[in-house]
């Protein structure tokens, strides 16, 4: 499925059956994450204190067990930027002020829409979602996008734009679209105390490890052993620990909250809607503004999955610390993954397919590793 490892989807432009090479881990992703959340789920309904151990330490606000996951899921995708090529990101003005843009004037207006559209009797949910729908997502979107074989330099760029953008901007959007824009269209609103630091903390540790962990390995790496080995035989060995990080941190994430999902399925049903709404929106709008400014498929492709992608982890930790665990508001937090992540893979299926029908003779420019 990933033109990250030894077989390239790039070849899937000419010979579809290229699907057939591919790991049994690639071919299969949908049903591994399927098979990890329903493991995730059934972990936290029938292990006791199960919640309480895995919660006992954390980092930055969030388990430690989720901290590693992220982390290591983070890490290889990073290692494989050409971080010599950011400088061709940083030139594209279309790319990076349409990400701006989506992510943080018309993201978290449609979700604000959404949720008062969609929950106007159910004050906690529809704050809940207002909160996901502020928090721009810095972490797993960029292994979407890699599965989607969308820019690398672009997703790197663009997670380090949303992120400083996410310590300055997540506060004060927080304040108007709870507080002050309910007040003038005559809607109840609520409060948010959040603090820029706990931002700023989170960013540092769920993106600055992993990316300063992969420039000093591609930068070393390369130094000791040369470009063609680095991306030749190292990168293959540890791309898939990408997907396994990914696969452990949902198992966690759904087991930690699986007694608030299993034991409310009306109420997820409720706020999964407009979730649902909302990803295909953002997705979508972003995919086609991408095409109608002439960007490539691999940068339209980034500006999808970066528009649509929410950081659930700092919605949730912002929705439990101000609301409390057992709150209507964190329980629409964890509703959020509980619908991102099998929409966005689906999103990542969708791409390829897009890009094998509106780019049939298109050919990577990159090595592939």
């Amino acid at each position: 499925m990933t033109s990250r490892y030894p077989d390239t989807l790039e070849a899937a432009d000419a010979a579809p059956t290229v699907v057939g090479r591919l790991s049994r881990l690639d071919r299969f992703l949908p049903l591994w994450i399927g098979l990890a959340m329903v493991a995730g789920l059934l972990l936290g309904r029938v292990i006791p204190g199960l919640n309480t151990a895995l919660e006992a330490v954390k980092v930055g606000g969030i388990s430690l067990p989720i901290a590693v996951g992220l982390l290591v899921m983070m890490y290889p995708v990073l290692a494989k930027v050409r971080y010599d090529r950011l400088d061709t990101v940083t030139g594209d003005r279309r790319l990076l002020i349409s990400s701006l843009v989506l992510n943080w004037l018309i993201g978290p207006a449609v979700m604000f829409a959404l949720a008062w559209i969609f929950l106007a009797d159910h004050a906690e949910y529809r704050t809940g979602l207002i909160i996901v729908g502020l928090a721009r997502c810095i972490a797993m979107v960029i292994i979407w996008n890699d599965l989607a074989c969308g820019d690398r330099e672009a997703a790197a760029v663009l997670v380090a734009l949303n992120s400083v953008f996410q310590v300055i901007a997540f506060g004060v959007l927080g304040w108007f679209y709870l507080s002050v824009l309910p007040h003038w269209l005559g809607l109840s609103g609520a409060e948010l105390a959040v603090s820029g630091w706990d931002i700023a903390r989170n960013v540092l540790i769920f993106l600055g490890i992993p990316l300063l962990a992969g420039f000093l390995t591609r930068r070393f790496g390369e130094r000791a052993k040369g470009r063609t080995w680095y991306e030749g035989q190292f990168l293959p060995r540890i791309g898939p620990v990408a997907l396994y990080g990914l696969l452990f941190t949902i198992v966690i994430l759904f087991a930690l909250q699986g007694d608030a999902i299993t034991s409310q399925p009306w109420d997820v049903v409720l706020i999964a809607i407009p979730l649902l709404a909302y990803f295909a929106i953002m997705w979508a709008g972003s995919y086609v503004l991408g095409r109608s400014i002439g960007l490539s498929y691999e940068r339209t492709t980034t500006l999808a999955f970066t528009a649509a992608g929410n950081n659930f982890e700092l919605a949730i930790a912002v929705a439990i610390g101000t609301f409390g665990v057992t709150s209507g508001q964190a329980l629409a937090g964890v509703v959020g993954p509980l619908i991102e992540v099998p929409v966005l893979v689906a999103l990542v299926y969708v791409s390829l397919a897009l890009r094998r029908r509106l780019l049939p003779t298109a050919t990577a420019s990159r090595n592939p590793s």
